[in-house]
């Protein structure tokens, strides 16, 4: 079996985020739930703890989570811009995730 490295992760992710629709909106919703409940309802960034959207994608992409989960769906614009904006985010996605199932994703996407 092949041993899968960092590098191999972070391709992984950052592939998924970046043009998997089901990655990237579900990725979106789980930073979103890192944002302090203040940073939520300002939809900025306040707290530097690499926690969380940075400064630069708290408002757009707060406003895409709370208008996805009202409607559960965001525009083909939209998703263009989360497809953008995501991938910058696997690291912490990785961090937060089962790593037997991110090592078992990988191999299988590592290996075709």
């Amino acid at each position: 079996m092949m041993k899968i490295t960092k590098k191999h992760i972070k391709e992984t992710f950052k592939t998924k985020l970046a043009s998997n629709a089901t990655w990237a909106t579900r990725g979106m919703l789980k930073i979103y739930e890192r944002q302090t409940a203040q940073e939520q309802a300002s939809q900025t960034t306040q707290v530097i703890n690499d926690v969380g959207f940075s400064g630069c994608d708290a408002e757009i992409l707060s406003s895409f989570c709370e208008q996805y989960m009202k409607w559960g769906r965001l525009s083909d614009k939209q998703m263009t811009l989360v497809f953008k904006k995501m991938p910058k985010y696997w690291s912490q996605l990785v961090s937060i995730s089962d790593q037997a199932k991110v090592e078992t994703l990988v191999a299988a996407t590592v290996t075709e």
